[in-house]
């Protein structure tokens, strides 16, 4: 099974980031991350890797008909390798020779185990989970179970009182607003994810926590199509999928059933009961449903999900 956060990579040495468990039409879907060359991987934004494959790969170029967007994706046949989060964290555990990033990487696992979660539920993602770290690289945590991330959650924020870790600094903090280039106040920002406790630092390394759910029951397919960008104001009804990928926000609304999040920065945005304002594009699907989308772009220009504090 592949799941979003693994890695996949050709014959080419074109290694994508899986942003979506399962197959559509016998492809992952997927977006180029990282370009191998003589053993160097070299790590692309999005206008690079758009730019790569249309001038040397365009048979990875994809429009979804399901999600009527273009994005990344390889046929199963077409990968040499697959790079597995929870299968690389658990080689590191084992490995007695590490760098500072694997050093630190060892020590959180150990922090949470203390903590009473199963490290069998953990795996490493980002450049970690390709050997590509460099010395100030940050750590990206898979978790697989509900359960063990919603704990994870609580034992950063525990963790952070004993002083096993940090929280993130101003100059984190900004970093990391500076490299969403989201739509919200650097104020506005830095509210919706302090709360959010899925960031902290160990040892001056950053990390987050990520959510994907393992064993997602299969639905059919729905086809989507865009119908228009939307912006209102609307309160959460649910918010239990708020941190899965994509999020989910149900929504208390006559015509719109949910939210649906492609973009890491709003994950986990809002709470059941708060009231938002949303900006996204209105989809519609093969039986009148509608949602609003935030992320119908990896860029996610002018979509977002705010809470109103009034």
């Amino acid at each position: 099974m592949i799941l979003a956060k693994d890695f996949i990579e050709t014959a080419e040495g074109l290694v994508f980031a899986v942003v979506e468990s399962g197959l559509e039409q016998g492809k992952v879907l997927c977006f180029l991350r990282y370009i191998v060359n003589k053993g160097q991987s070299q790590k692309v934004n999005t206008e690079q890797a758009n730019l790569y494959l249309k001038e040397n790969s365009p048979q990875y170029l994809y429009y979804s008909c399901l999600k009527d967007a273009h994005l990344h994706a390889v046929d199963l046949d077409q990968i040499v390798k697959h790079h597995k989060p929870r299968i690389k964290l658990k080689e590191i555990l084992a490995n007695n020779t590490k760098d500072d990033v694997e050093t630190d990487l060892f020590a959180l696992c150990r922090l949470f185990e203390d903590h009473g979660v199963n490290p069998e539920n953990i795996g490493v993602t980002g450049s970690v989970l390709i050997s590509a770290q460099k010395q100030n690289s940050d750590l990206d945590l898979v978790f697989y179970s509900r359960d063990a991330f919603y704990k994870a959650r609580q034992i950063t924020a525990e963790l952070i009182r004993l002083g096993d870790c940090n929280g993130l600094n101003e100059d984190d903090w900004k970093e990391s607003y500076d490299r969403r280039s989201c739509d919200l106040s650097y104020a506005e920002y830095l509210w919706h994810e302090k709360r959010k406790l899925n960031k902290a630092v160990i040892n001056q390394r950053k990390f987050d926590l990520n959510f994907v759910l393992e064993n997602q029951e299969k639905t059919a397919l729905v086809q989507y199509k865009k119908l228009e960008a939307i912006k209102l104001k609307v309160q959460i009804s649910d918010d239990t999928l708020a941190f899965d990928y994509p999020a989910e926000f149900s929504i208390d609304h006559p015509q719109i059933q949910s939210i649906v999040c492609y973009t890491a920065t709003y994950t986990g945005q809002a709470q059941s009961g708060e009231w938002v304002e949303v900006s996204g594009v209105l989809e519609e699907g093969d039986e009148m449903e509608q949602r609003i989308v935030v992320g119908s772009t990896r860029e996610a220009n002018g979509e977002y999900i705010r809470v109103i504090n009034e």
